[in-house]
C-alpha cells in the first residue's frame, strides 16, 4: 500500500477525543483538512482558491454586499454514508455561535436557500468573512444535528448566549464524545487505527475527488519535536513542520533531507499578566523589549528560520508594507538591543537596582518572575531559556517553568502565570487575524477566561482613547482595504508604543521534506506553493489533494 508519513502531536483517548468543538480534541493540526474538509484552501502566491466542498461563492447584492452566498458541491458523501448538504453548514456555524466563533462578530444569521446554497447574512459586512467561512472545517449534521436543532429552538424562542438554557447546552456539547471523526475528506479515521505512537488514516473510497488521491493511507506519528526528529533522521517521515533546532536541521541536510522555509507570519512573544504590578506598566514592557537581544534569541532558537521582528507591531514585517505608508513605518520604534536604554527607562520611573543586582520597582519590590513555556516546543523552549538568561543578567530575575503544551493555554486563560511564551501573529493573510491572536485570544474578550487581562480600552498619546477590540473588528470592516488600513495603522502604532506583548522573532518554516523514499514530485523551492503558510493553507496537504504528490513507484 502507498503511504504518506507525517508527524503531529496529539493526546490519545481518553484525554484526547473527536469533538472538534471542544478543548482537547485530537485536531491533527493541518492534517485535519484530509478528514474534516473545509470549503476551500487558498494559494498565497497567486491569490487563487482551491475549491473543495464549495464550487463557488459570491457577495450579494453587488456593490453594497451584506450577504456572502456559498454554492456547495453536490454528490459529496460523509464517511458515514450521509449526503453533504446545506444542513451541515447550518449546524456547523450555529454551533460555532455557541462557542463565540469570531465570524459571528460580522454575521448575524445563516440561512439555507436550498440544499446546496447557503447565505451568510452580515450585519457588519467584512472582507474577512469569506476566509472565516471558507477555511472552517465542516462537521456533519448526522453527528451534531440534534444539538443544532435544540439551539435553533432556543434562539427562535428569544434565548441568547447568556441564558441559562443556552449555557447548559454549551456544556453538553463540550462534553459530547463522538466515537470517531466523520468527515468528507479523502481519508477516514478508524479509532482502531489510533495508538499512542501513531494514527493511520485510510483512503475513503467514496471521496468526491478520489481519482486525484495517489495514496492508500496517511500515517501520522505522534509527537512534538524531540520525538519526531529521530524519525525524520531515520527517513520514516516524508514531511514534518515542527520547530527543529539548528543542530538538528544541520543533521537533516547532511542526510539529504530538504528544508523548505515558507513564511509563517507569526512567532513567539512574551506575554504579561496584567494583574501583577509592575508588568502592567508600559515602561516595564518597553524596558524588557530593549533588554533582550532578539537577534541572538532568533539565532539560538531556529537559526535561518527565525528573524527578529524589526517593526514590533504584532503584525508580520512581510505584511506591514501592504498596509502602512513608508513614513509611518519610519516612525516605528524597532526596540533594538540596548540594555542602557532599558535601565534608563526603569530609572526614570523610580526603579533602582538592589545590592544583589536585581531591580526593585518603585514600591521596593524585587523584579523576579516565572516564564511559562510549552516544554515540547524545542524552538520556544530555546527562546525562553535565552530570554530568562538575558533578563536575569540585566537584573530582572527570570526562571523558566516548562509545562506540557496541551496544558499551557488553560494556565494562561486562567491567569495562572507571570510571564509566558505564547504566539503572536496568525497564519492568515489579513492583519485582522494577527491582532485578534495578539490581543484577544489570550485575553478576557475571548470568553475563555481573564487571560493576561490586558485592558482593551487604552488611552493613547496619538489617538486619544481607543477601544482596541473595536479597532480589530474595524480593521476588517467593509471591502475597501484603504478604509481598513486606517484601523490597521492605528493598531500597529499603538501596539508599537505600548507593547501589550513583546514579539521576539518571526518564524519561517524549517519544514523537512523527504523526496524519493515513499513520496516524490515535491515542487522546487521557488514554486509559489511554498509562499503558503504551513499552519494556514498547508502546501503538503494541498499537494496531496490536487494529486501532485505521488508514491515512489
Amino acid at each position: 500500500a502507498a503511504e504518506f508519513h507525517g508527524g503531529v502531536g496529539y493526546n490519545p483517548p481518553p484525554q484526547g477525543h473527536f469533538n472538534t468543538f471542544a478543548t482537547n480534541a485530537i485536531t491533527l493540526s493541518s492534517y485535519r483538512s484530509l478528514i474534516e474538509q473545509p470549503l476551500g484552501m487558498y494559494y498565497w502566491g497567486t491569490g487563487d482558491w482551491m475549491k473543495l466542498l464549495a464550487v463557488d461563492w459570491e457577495l450579494l447584492p453587488e456593490g453594497n454586499p451584506d450577504t456572502f452566498r456559498v454554492y456547495l458541491r453536490e454528490g459529496v458523501k460523509w464517511h458515514d454514508g450521509s449526503d453533504f448538504t446545506s444542513k451541515d453548514l447550518l449546524s456547523n456555524f450555529y454551533l460555532g455561535y455557541l462557542f463565540n466563533w469570531a465570524v459571528w462578530n460580522y454575521v448575524d444569521k445563516v440561512e439555507a436557500v436550498d440544499d446546496y446554497t447557503v447565505d451568510f447574512h452580515m450585519d457588519r459586512p467584512s472582507s474577512v468573512v469569506p476566509r472565516y467561512i471558507l477555511r472552517e472545517h465542516i462537521r456533519p449534521y448526522s453527528v451534531y444535528g440534534e444539538f443544532y436543532e435544540e439551539l435553533k429552538a432556543l434562539l427562535d424562542a428569544g434565548k441568547d448566549l447568556e441564558s441559562a438554557e443556552v449555557k447548559l447546552l454549551r456544556v453538553r456539547v463540550s462534553q459530547f464524545r463522538p466515537e470517531t471523526y466523520v468527515g468528507t475528506g479523502p481519508f477516514a479515521l478508524n479509532p482502531a487505527d489510533l495508538t499512542e505512537a501513531a494514527i493511520t488514516l485510510k483512503l475513503f473510497p467514496g471521496y468526491w475527488d478520489v481519482d486525484k488521491i495517489k495514496f492508500d493511507a496517511v500515517k501520522l506519528y505522534n509527537g512534538e519535536t524531540p520525538t519526531i526528529s529521530p524519525l525524520v533522521m531515520a527517513k520514516e517521515i516524508d514531511y514534518a513542520m515542527h520547530g527543529f533546532p539548528p543542530a538538528t536541521v544541520k543533521q537533516f541536510v547532511e542526510l539529504g533531507i530538504r528544508i523548505v522555509r515558507p513564511p509563517v507570519s507569526s512567532g513567539p512573544a512574551i506575554y504579561f499578566n496584567y494583574n501583577i504590578y509592575p508588568l502592567n506598566r508600559k515602561e516595564v514592557r518597553q524596558a524588557i523589549a530593549y533588554a533582550v537581544n532578539k537577534d541572538e534569541n532568533a539565532e539560538v532558537s531556529l537559526a535561518d528560520s527565525a528573524r527578529r521582528q524589526k517593526y514590533m507591531t504584532g503584525l508580520s514585517d512581510n505584511m506591514l508594507p501592504l498596509w502602512l505608508p513608508e513614513e509611518d513605518m519610519a516612525d516605528l520604534e524597532e526596540y533594538r538591543y540596548n540594555p542602557e536604554k532599558a535601565a534608563e527607562i526603569l530609572t526614570s520611573i523610580g526603579f533602582k537596582k538592589g545590592s544583589d543586582g536585581v531591580w526593585l520597582d518603585d514600591k521596593g519590590k524585587r523584579m523576579e518572575y516565572d516564564l511559562l513555556v510549552p516544554q515540547e516546543y524545542a524552538d520556544w523552549s530555546a527562546a525562553a531559556l535565552n530570554v530568562a538568561n538575558q533578563l536575569t543578567n540585566f537584573g530582572i530575575k527570570t526562571e523558566v517553568r516548562g509545562m506540557t503544551y496541551s496544558q499551557i493555554p488553560h494556565e494562561v486563560w486562567n491567569s495562572r502565570f507571570e510571564l509566558a511564551i505564547q504566539g503572536w501573529g496568525a497564519s492568515n493573510p489579513h492583519p485582522h487575524f494577527s491582532y485578534y491572536a495578539d490581543l484577544i485570544t489570550y485575553n478576557y474578550a475571548s470568553g475563555q477566561g481573564p487571560g493576561m487581562n490586558f485592558p482593551l480600552v487604552q488611552q493613547t498619546e496619538e489617538f486619544g482613547e481607543v477601544d482596541l477590540e473595536n479597532a480589530i473588528l474595524a480593521s476588517a470592516d467593509g471591502f475597501d482595504s484603504e478604509v481598513q488600513a486606517d484601523s490597521v495603522r492605528q493598531l500597529a502604532k499603538i501596539f508599537n508604543d505600548i507593547l501589550p506583548i513583546v514579539p521576539l522573532w518571526e518564524r519561517y518554516g524549517n519544514n523537512a521534506v523527504l523526496d524519493g523514499v515513499r513520496v516524490t514530485n515535491w515542487p522546487d523551492d521557488d514554486d509559489p506553493i511554498w509562499k503558503n503558510n504551513p499552519y494556514g493553507d498547508n502546501a503538503g496537504i494541498m499537494l496531496i489533494l490536487d494529486g501532485t504528490l505521488e508514491p515512489v513507484k
